[in-house]
Order: C-alpha cells, then sequence, then structure tokens
C-alpha cells in the first residue's frame, strides 16, 4: 500500500473508532478489536496474519497489566471501605488549619486517587465538602475544585493508577519513571487548576449545597461517625506511599548499581509494579481489615468488588494493545514517523495532540490514552526511542487525555449532580480545570524533555 493509502488508512481507523463509540454507542473493548480487524483487511494482512497480531497484541499487554490493575484495585477498595479517604482528608484539613483548608483538600485528592477511583474518591468524600460549605457560607467550589484537581492529576499522571498504567504498558515504559515525572508534572497542575483556580472561580460563581444532598449528607455522617473508627493517617499515608516507594527504590536501583549485584536483584524483584502492590495489597488486608474486626469471608467480597471495574479497563488496555500491534504490522508506524520528521512535529506534541482530538471527541478519558498509545506505537520502534522519553510520552498523552472534559464525558455528569451546577457553570469550573491540568502537564513535558 502506498504512503497516503496508510495515512487515509490510519485516519479512517481512528474515525470508524469514534463513530461506532460515540454514535453506536458500540463497548469501546469491541469497537477497538472492530476497528483492528477491518484496519488489518483493508492493508492486505492475511486472516491468518491478523489473528496472530490479536494474540500478539492482547496477550503482551494484559500480561503486564493484570495484576497490576487487579491488586491496585482491590488495595483502593479496601482503604475505600475502612474510611481511610476521610481520616486522610481529615487529618491533612487540621493540620493545613482552616485558612489553607483548600490546600489540605487538594493534597488530600492528590494522595487518595493514587489507589481509590476518582469518582468513588470524590463520592465518599463530598459530604466534607458539604460541611465546610455550609460552616463557611462560601462558594462550594472553592473546596470542591482543588479537591477534584488532586484527585483528577494523580488519577491521570501517576501510576498505579489504570490509565498511566495503560499508557506505560502500551508504550513498554518504565513504571518508576512514569511516577517521577507524573509528580512532577502533576503537582504544579494541581495547584495552579485547584487552589490558585478554585480561589478565582468560586469568587465568580457562588454554589450553595444541594438541597437535596443535605438530608442523606448528614445520615451518612452520623454513620460514619458512630459505626466505625476510622483508621490512623500514619497508617494509611504509609499504605499509599509504600508501592510508588518501592517501585521508585527499582528504577534507581537499576540505573545506579551493577547488574550482578544481589541487591540490585532484590530491588528489582520487590520493586515490580505487580510485587509492590502485592505486598502492599497483602499489608492493607491485614492493617485495615483482619485487623479492625473484618472476617475472611468480608474481605474476600470486598476483594471481589473491586475487581468489576477494573476487568473492563483491563479488556480496553488489551484491545488497545490489538490496534497497536496491526497498525505495526501494517507499516503505518513508519509512515507516521516520516511525516512527523517531514512537518518537523516533535512526537510529544502530535502525542498530545491526538490523545486531545479523540479525547475531546468521544469523552473517555481511557479510550484516548489507549487510542492515542495505539497509535504511537508503531512509531516508536521506528524513531528508536528507548529510556526516559518513553516515561514523558505517558505523560503526554495522559495530559491530552484530560483536556476539555464536557458533555460527553461521565466525570462531568458526575461533578454536575453532585455540586448542583448548571451545564454552563460545569464548563466555566470543571471544564476549565481539566483544560489547566492538561496544558500544564503537556508544558511541563516539554520542559523536562529538554533535559534528557
Amino acid at each position: 500500500m502506498s504512503t497516503l493509502g496508510l495515512i487515509l488508512l490510519a485516519v479512517f481507523g481512528v474515525a470508524l473508532l469514534l463513530f461506532l463509540v460515540i454514535r453506536t454507542k458500540l463497548q469501546a473493548f469491541i469497537a477497538l478489536l472492530v476497528v483492528s480487524y477491518i484496519i488489518g483487511l483493508l492493508s492486505g494482512m492475511s486472516p491468518e496474519k491478523i489473528l496472530q497480531a490479536v494474540n500478539d497484541g492482547m496477550g503482551g499487554t494484559v500480561a503486564e497489566i493484570a495484576v497490576i490493575i487487579g491488586v491496585g484495585s482491590m488495595f483502593g477498595e479496601i482503604l475505600k471501605v475502612s474510611g481511610g479517604a476521610e481520616r486522610l482528608a481529615m487529618t491533612l484539613m487540621d493540620k493545613f488549619g482552616e485558612k489553607r483548608v483548600n490546600w489540605a483538600l487538594m493534597l488530600t485528592g492528590f494522595i487518595i486517587s493514587i489507589p481509590v477511583f476518582l469518582d468513588v474518591a470524590f463520592v465518599i468524600l463530598v459530604p466534607i465538602l458539604y460541611s465546610l460549605a455550609q460552616k463557611t457560607k462560601k462558594s462550594l467550589l472553592y473546596f470542591a475544585i482543588p479537591l477534584l484537581a488532586g484527585l483528577a492529576v494523580t488519577h491521570s499522571f501517576v501510576p498505579p493508577t489504570p490509565g498511566p498504567i495503560a499508557v506505560a504498558s502500551l508504550l513498554d515504559a518504565n513504571i518508576g519513571w512514569v511516577i517521577l515525572f507524573g509528580l512532577i508534572a502533576g503537582i504544579p497542575a494541581a495547584i495552579l487548576a485547584g487552589p490558585v483556580f478554585g480561589t478565582y472561580i468560586s469568587k465568580k460563581i457562588h454554589v450553595e449545597v444541594p438541597k437535596e444532598m443535605l438530608k442523606n449528607m448528614a445520615e451518612e455522617a452520623r454513620g460514619k461517625q458512630y459505626d466505625k473508627e476510622l483508621p490512623s493517617f500514619k497508617m494509611i499515608a504509609s499504605l499509599i506511599l509504600l508501592p510508588l516507594f518501592l517501585i521508585l527504590l527499582n528504577t534507581f536501583a537499576s540505573a545506579s548499581l551493577a547488574e550482578d549485584s544481589s541487591l540490585r536483584t532484590a530491588l528489582t524483584f520487590i520493586g515490580n509494579p505487580g510485587v509492590a502492590l502485592t505486598i502492599t495489597a497483602l499489608l492493607t488486608f491485614y492493617l485495615l481489615g483482619t485487623r479492625r474486626g473484618y472476617s475472611k469471608s468480608e474481605i474476600q467480597d470486598i476483594a471481589t468488588k473491586s475487581l468489576e471495574p477494573a476487568g473492563i479497563i483491563i479488556l480496553i488496555t488489551g484491545a488497545g494493545g490489538v490496534f497497536g500491534q496491526v497498525l505495526v504490522e501494517t507499516g503505518i508506524g513508519d509512515v507516521i514517523a516520516d511525516t512527523m520528521t517531514n512537518l518537523n512535529i516533535p512526537v510529544l506534541v502530535f502525542a498530545f495532540l491526538v490523545a486531545s482530538a479523540v479525547r475531546i471527541a468521544q469523552g473517555s478519558a481511557t479510550v484516548a490514552m489507549v487510542t492515542a498509545a495505539s497509535l504511537i506505537t508503531p512509531v516508536i520502534n521506528t524513531l528508536g526511542l528507548e529510556g526516559p522519553i518513553l516515561a514523558l510520552l505517558v505523560i503526554t498523552i495522559a495530559s491530552g487525555a484530560t483536556i476539555a472534559s464536557h458533555v460527553n464525558d461521565s466525570g462531568f455528569w458526575l461533578v454536575n449532580r453532585f455540586l448542583g451546577l448548571s451545564e454552563k457553570d460545569t464548563l466555566k469550573s470543571w471544564t476549565v480545570m481539566e483544560t489547566i491540568i492538561a496544558l500544564v502537564g503537556f508544558g511541563m513535558s516539554l520542559i523536562v524533555s529538554m533535559f534528557i
């Protein structure tokens, strides 16, 4: 197939994927598989070769992320059930004081979203926002935007959350470097999109606590206050930071210790993301489960329930691996790389633009990440990219997949409902906040790329 034909085929593939997801409401996992089959056939691949690409793409991707996302979900679920999120928020607010409570909420979101899904963490913590707004008479956005910014940043940038894990797997990026660059890009993004923007927008839009939420909030607060004692802050913070520490230790050991070193071997093993999360999950089951009176059956039920949202993320990522493998087999990667070179488009800019376009068109950050990573995968081999730059690509794609959340994104309606906002005010607050995170994350990635 000609160069122009391959370019048109790649464009057609993405357009078809968007059509299937947006117009026909086809599940993203099925849509990615269907598009992979069609692209393979149109490119002239034999059915046998297409099926082999499907097996290679699915197997290679899922084998790496299934353990991480599965065990990470269990860890997050027991943390949620035990009241760890509430303890983290209450302690940080107490330490920061009333005048800097918005900074405490940003930090709470930043930490708690590492093991707990964004939407779950927000629902758990939103009663605290209601209480603060009622007590201070300030706009609900003054407290909500910093919390949401912290949640959104780590949800997109910092493993072991599923999004960056999925992209890192597709690009074969080192998780330790992704964590490091995610923190470097995420901290300024959370600050600007959280306390800074939150203070500004709360003066423009005054939001009262939704009346229909007040009764439920009071009942839930009473239940949490009297029915269970919250775990300690030090325990929660230690459990959340433990896997990050082990993974980063692995990265630095690999870079600084001799290959035949016994210490390097040990650190590489326990710092493997899957092993690090398994160690943390077992500790969490004991410290937040068994020691706090949960029976073995209850812990098992909690762990099993956590796998429900994890399953679809694993499958979508696997299908993204299939899409990427088919693109590799067709030779589209070489064409895209040549086009980028001729047009002087840096790979980071290209990745950001693709992820942004898919995100704005169909809404799902996960689909945007997987689609962009699938298109970038063939380019990586052609350009000979390796090492830390791959981790920066992960952050760049995650930034693009965060931008401009609007009415086709479930997160938009989650915030709209729980904060009692109009669609216009949700666009002015939540959507702008997400866009700030995306642009700052992208900007930081470009700055860091100058030094590696």
